[in-house]
């Protein structure tokens, strides 16, 4: 389908989708919305930046506001109609932001319960009659268990961003969560690639689901730059220098695999004079969250990051990614390959490469890995490995030999390499007495049999 009218949905969403300048549905909205406006269950596979979240925004309004429409308003209090599950709180706030933007029109209320607040906020914000609730799952759980959220009524669940979600091990909270609520509901769930975990998910609960894969999934958008830069004897920064001082439009989003290498990251760009910021696990949520509010609005240009960034949020002014260190997995360097070029904007993508990232290379260009041999010239390292002192020692080579096994008894054979080049006197008597034990040692041994 080439037009969001084309999807049959209410006339106010269409009003703010004109409003909002949103013209043609992507490929993963194109398949989607449809099967879900039809009320069918739905997995979608789609590349980070496809648009996933409006893919079920639409649908969800368009059923919650007919529902109004028809006089069935929502009157309990503490029951949602919808559950939209996310992985973190940031997302979170990003999901809501979709939401909003069409609530003006639908006037449906959109309530966060996550993990970034406080329990009480959460508890407070859960009170009342509403109709679509925004959870992480251990927060809801936790709202579950002191029976202050009631989901006897949900008529929708979507699970956003479920690789994520459930690499973190939310599987158990998921299981409890769709539990609580009516078989007969329905549901949704998406994400950029298929773990492990949710293809679990996929096979427990979403065995009658109709199943999406975009054809750009699992690779890079086509509006994506890559470029590899070699990395020599584990010089880093002179490359990473090279690359800031070349200007790119928007901001630049650096990946490290750690929250260590991040720290020490961003302490060496502040020493040389770099404002930044950094975004990472084990920190304090408001200082988290406030630096990336600062290169959201684009106060600060260079933002030092884990994974954590990695996967979900909707950046829009990010012009580069550098990967100041590659991941070992091809869905880690999807999810950050995915916060520049979203929506069809051109982005770029420059790859600090080093001998160790040769596999994930070889799986990013489609090619076989082949193990190299180390005693060849490689990109990597041109000087071919010099032979070791030993190789040139004739006592070694020797010594390389089998030795044969002595015969039970008999005293021990040392090999000509373990033999002494030159014996003082002394030395030499320490080799008797020593010869002398070992035989008696043997002759000991034989006895006992």
């Amino acid at each position: 389908m080439n037009s969001f009218s084309d999807f049959g949905l209410l006339p106010s969403l269409l009003h703010t989708l004109k409003e909002k300048r949103i013209t043609r549905p992507t490929e993963i909205q194109s398949q989607a919305i449809p099967l879900m406006m039809s009320g069918q269950s739905v997995v979608g596979v789609a590349e980070t930046g496809s648009g996933k979240t409006l893919t079920y925004v639409l649908p969800l309004l368009h059923a919650l506001r007919s529902l109004e429409d028809d006089g069935k308003a929502v009157t309990l209090e503490s029951s949602p109609r919808a559950v939209v599950m996310i992985p973190t709180s940031e997302l979170g706030d990003q999901v809501s932001k979709v939401f909003k933007a069409f609530t003006h029109t639908t006037r449906l209320r959109i309530r966060p319960a996550l993990g970034g607040m406080t329990f009480e906020q959460a508890r407070r914000n859960v009170a009342g009659p509403f109709e679509v609730l925004l959870a992480t799952p251990g927060r809801l759980v936790q709202l579950m268990e002191r029976d202050l959220i009631n989901l006897s009524d949900v008529r929708m669940l979507i699970f956003d961003e479920a690789d994520q979600m459930l690499d973190q091990g939310f599987l158990p909270d998921s299981d409890m969560i769709v539990d609580a609520c009516p078989k007969d509901m329905q549901m949704a769930l998406f994400s950029a690639t298929v773990s492990t975990a949710v293809q679990e998910l996929m096979n427990k609960i979403f065995a009658n689901a109709e199943v999406i894969r975009t054809s750009g999934s699992g690779k890079v958008v086509k509006s994506l730059s890559t470029q590899n830069v070699i990395v020599k004897d584990g010089q880093r920064w002179p490359q990473f220098e090279k690359i800031l001082a070349k200007p790119v439009q928007g901001g630049t989003l650096v990946f490290t695999n750690t929250r260590e290498q991040c720290d020490k990251l961003a302490e060496e760009l502040l020493a040389k004079g770099y404002t930044c910021a950094v975004y990472r696990g084990e920190m304090d949520k408001n200082e988290r969250k406030a630096n990336l509010k600062k290169f959201r609005d684009g106060k600060i240009d260079l933002l030092v990051s884990t994974d954590l960034a990695a996967r979900g949020l909707d950046l829009d002014h990010v012009g580069r990614v550098v990967n100041y260190h590659l991941p070992k997995q091809k869905e880690n360097y999807l999810h950050r390959a995915g916060r520049t070029a979203r929506a069809g904007k051109a982005g770029l993508v420059i790859n600090l490469v080093t001998e160790r990232d040769e596999r994930l290379l070889a799986m990013l260009e489609g090619r076989k890995h082949t193990r190299r041999d180390d005693s060849k010239p490689n990109k990597f390292n041109s000087k071919q490995q010099a032979p070791s002192k030993d190789a040139k020692n004739p006592a070694v080579k020797k010594a390389s030999k089998p030795v044969a096994k002595a015969k039970l008894g008999a005293k021990p054979v040392l090999s000509p390499a373990s033999k002494p080049l030159s014996l003082k006197k002394g030395k030499t008597r320490i080799v008797k007495r020593f010869l002398a034990k070992s035989d008696r040692r043997v002759r000991s041994d034989k006895n006992k049999k």
